[in-house]
C-alpha cells in the first residue's frame, strides 16, 4: 500500500518566538497565543485570512522591540 504523506501546513513560523506583552503578538511571526497553539486544527481558509493580516499587525509592535530602532 502507498500512502500519501500529509501534505504541510503552511505557517508564517519564523522560530523567533517571544510574546510582546503590550500588543500579545509573537515577535516572530506576529500571531496571537491562541492562534499558534491552535494552528494545525484551522482550516486552510482560516489560516490564509490569519496571513493574511500578519503584515498590519507588525505595526502593533513596537519598533525597538523588533530591532528597527
Amino acid at each position: 500500500m502507498n500512502a500519501v504523506p500529509p501534505r504541510p501546513i503552511v505557517t508564517p513560523c519564523i522560530k523567533v518566538c517571544a510574546v510582546d506583552g503590550e500588543s500579545g503578538l509573537c515577535l516572530g511571526c506576529h500571531r496571537t497565543l491562541p492562534e499558534i497553539a491552535g494552528w494545525s486544527r484551522l482550516d486552510d481558509d482560516r489560516r490564509a485570512e490569519i496571513m493574511a493580516e500578519l503584515p498590519a499587525r507588525r505595526s502593533r509592535i513596537a519598533p525597538e522591540k523588533l530591532g528597527l530602532a
